[in-house]
């Protein structure tokens, strides 16, 4: 079992800046990806960006430039800067975390956290 536990949502003006953190508990060996989605009201969920244990990260298009994920490993904490926000960035943001127990793939959700961007 994993408990993820979020923070850094808030209210920012358009151009303006945040950043998020997760951290993960539990039992679990180490982490394979750590990521965040993202769902706007009406919208589908949608990938922001993840990072793997090694570092390697992927970004949606939308936030290439903007945002940055990076992680702590020795804190299996995950944070998400994001940048020169604009109001569609708005939504409510999920942390995720993906690990492999011999054959068994384990995927948990944070419970989400409120972006609202001002224009």
């Amino acid at each position: 079992q994993v408990q993820l536990v979020e923070s850094g949502g808030g209210l920012v003006q358009a151009g303006g800046s945040l950043r998020l953190s997760c951290a993960a508990s539990g039992t679990f060996f180490w982490i394979n990806v750590m990521g965040w989605y993202r769902q706007a009201p009406g919208k589908q969920r949608e990938l922001v960006a993840t990072i793997n244990y090694g570092g390697t990260t992927t970004y949606a298009d939308s936030v290439k430039g903007r945002f940055t994920i990076s992680r702590d490993n020795a804190k299996n904490t995950v944070y998400l800067q994001m940048n020169s926000l604009k109001p569609e960035d708005a939504a409510a943001y999920f942390c995720t975390v993906k690990y492999t127990d011999g054959d068994v793939l384990y995927d948990y959700w944070g419970q989400g956290t409120q972006v609202t961007v001002s224009s």
